[in-house]
């Protein structure tokens, strides 16, 4: 499961980088104000990236807090 979540981080970064080279280049090559909304994907992707790694941490966090009741459960 690390595995794909690290793989999916990874995946909105390369679409928010991605679609942003193309709506710039696309900007520039048809006129700025009919590719302008389309700035939101990319934001919307480097979101979900910041949001993906910060969930992957807190979960980290949870279940070593878990595993530590669980070890105090178990010593008792």
């Amino acid at each position: 499961m690390k595995t794909y979540n690290t793989i999916m981080t990874y995946f909105w970064l390369v679409a928010s980088v991605v679609s942003f080279v193309i709506v710039t280049y696309n900007s520039i090559d048809q006129g700025f104000e009919k590719w302008a909304p389309y700035y939101v994907f990319s934001l919307v992707a480097l979101v979900m990236f910041f949001m993906k790694k910060w969930m992957m941490k807190r979960m980290e966090k949870h279940l070593a807090y878990l595993k530590e009741q669980q070890e105090k459960q178990d010593s008792l």
